[in-house]
């Protein structure tokens, strides 16, 4: 296959950036989209050009690093998969002589550090505020000293595979974090374990997600629509009912009134 691609360069936050085209020969139908980046890598290399810069790490759809744009769809969905991350898109979906545009994830709270790579650190610090819970060090427990029913822990792996990939955010046309912000809040709120800081983390972690910038929910459904790990808009419903009590019972940021 040969193909066109409009690749996003970009130095770093503070300069302006640009699409530039590149031409890619002979590439592999069975390969990935990311070692189809390595390979115009390893071009613009031996050409003595500077290669692109994309972040990735696993490249078995289970880190979420590969954030990318591709046509203008988080992950590049739209060429016949549903619920993959861009490490496991194919070159087949795509036809001899496309055009391909790569862009980074475009939201506020995700500055670009360079090219495709941003910084998503705003949600490391949104799970700091209060994606954790409180037990005592030692030996861990035994597995079913605490019974869980199973429709509970049933939804609560649901929200935990969350991977934190931002796809949720790049695609929502506010910038909203609220399906992240919502499976981690609705992972611990379901689970024994959780109920110490339940209602402390909900206020917790909404106050966090508004300061880092991220937009308000309007439920248009993008955020499902890309998640590589197909996370339900339901959770965003249940945070917000967490939400609610949380306030009911006096709880702020600066703790219990």
């Amino acid at each position: 296959m040969n193909l066109h691609l409009k690749v996003w360069r970009q130095k770093n936050a503070n300069t302006a950036g640009q699409l530039v085209d590149y031409d890619i020969e002979d590439v592999s139908p069975d390969s990935s989209f990311l070692e189809m980046l390595d390979l115009l890598n390893e071009k613009l290399t031996a050409q003595g050009q500077e290669p692109v810069a994309f972040d990735h790490d696993c490249r078995e759809g289970i880190c979420g690093m590969c954030s990318l744009m591709i046509n203008g769809v988080a992950h590049g969905q739209n060429h016949g998969d549903v619920a993959i991350t861009t490490c496991q898109l194919h070159m087949r979906h795509f036809k001899d002589g496309d055009t391909i545009i790569i862009e980074p994830w475009r939201a506020k709270p995700f500055p670009i550090l360079k090219d495709l790579v941003v910084d998503r650190g705003a949600f490391d610090r949104i799970i700091q505020a209060g994606g954790f819970i409180s037990a005592s060090t030692g030996s861990a427990p035994e597995a079913n000293s605490i019974p869980v029913a199973k429709k509970d822990a049933d939804r609560a792996m649901d929200a935990a595979a969350c991977i934190g990939c931002g796809a949720c955010v790049a695609a929502c046309p506010n910038g909203s974090a609220m399906l992240f912000t919502a499976a981690k809040v609705s992972h611990l709120s379901l689970l024994p374990q959780g109920q110490v800081e339940r209602y402390q983390r909900v206020i917790n972690m909404v106050q966090t997600m508004d300061d880092e910038g991220f937009g308000g929910c309007t439920n248009i459904g993008e955020c499902t629509a890309v998640c590589p790990k197909e996370i339900s808009q339901d959770f965003i419903a249940r945070m917000n009912g967490e939400l609610i009590k949380a306030t009911l019972l006096g709880f702020t940021a600066n703790g219990r009134r």
